[in-house]
């Protein structure tokens, strides 16, 4: 590019401004995705995307330890959609989660919660789609 040549400048902060807004965590096939905070070493993530009228919710903790079991819930707009236990599983020391969800009205907000008891570790993430 001609640092000279104004078009061309612009032409490029054209097409780099919304490719940046956009962010990474959407996918071209409408896929939601983020990363939220743990209060120990583990690892939280979420991803959602529309599936047949439905959304459909992958979340997984990896905390790098086999064996461990964490109980863990998803709230859907604030109410308590899903609960449930799972134990960490080998190669990585981590698990699972994959609910399908009713698609509200407007904007629908997710928040996933997992708890260690025994090392008292939580995580939380969170993703609207």
């Amino acid at each position: 590019m001609n640092p000279r040549n104004p078009l061309a400048a612009a032409l490029v902060l054209a097409v780099a401004i919304p490719a940046l807004a956009a962010g990474p965590a959407q996918a071209s096939d409408g896929e939601v995705r983020r990363t939220g905070s743990c209060t120990g070493s583990a690892d939280v993530k979420i991803k959602a995307k529309h599936d047949d009228g439905r959304i459909e919710l992958e979340a997984e903790v990896d905390s790098n330890h086999n064996g461990q079991v964490w109980r863990w819930s998803i709230r859907h707009n604030g109410d308590l959609a899903f609960v449930g236990r799972a134990r960490t599983v080998a190669p990585s020391g981590s698990f699972e989660v994959e609910r399908r969800a009713v698609n509200a009205a407007g904007i629908d907000a997710f928040k996933f919660r997992a708890r260690h008891r025994a090392s008292g570790q939580v995580c939380v993430v969170r993703v609207k789609l």
